[in-house]
């Protein structure tokens, strides 16, 4: 390998975990910002919610997390970007339980396995 391509696969790395940093976050914050139980319904709600900073720091991920995709996209081919990227699935419904006490089923923990088993065999084959 050498030091051109050593640091090219540090950087799609990077950008991946970033990618799903981003996502996660962003996807929590949405949940905390409809979660609400003060924001009443229709446009109150949504007014409600436009107040919130978790609004506002959802959307601030996702603007960040585009561009973040579009540089790990023009690294690798898109079959395997969008294989790799179905990791955050995985990162939301862990986060999930955990913030929000979302229930893990066993089908649930099945599927987070396999899709956990794809993403290992699309980076380790790539």
């Amino acid at each position: 390998m050498t030091p051109a391509t050593g640091s090219i696969s540090t950087l799609v790395a990077g950008l991946w975990l970033f990618n799903i940093v981003l996502d996660t976050g962003g996807q929590l914050a949405f949940k905390a910002a409809a979660g609400d139980e003060e924001a009443g319904d229709g446009l109150a709600r949504w007014k409600h919610m436009a107040s919130r900073p978790w609004l506002w720091l959802g959307i601030s991920c996702y603007v960040i997390e585009f561009l973040v995709w579009i540089a790990f996209l023009s690294l690798i081919p898109l079959s395997e970007g969008v294989l790799l990227g179905s990791i955050n699935i995985v990162a939301i419904m862990v986060a999930g339980r955990f913030l929000f006490g979302e229930k893990l089923t066993r089908l649930r923990v099945a599927g987070i396995l396999l899709v956990t088993l794809g993403v290992v065999i699309v980076g380790v084959g790539g």
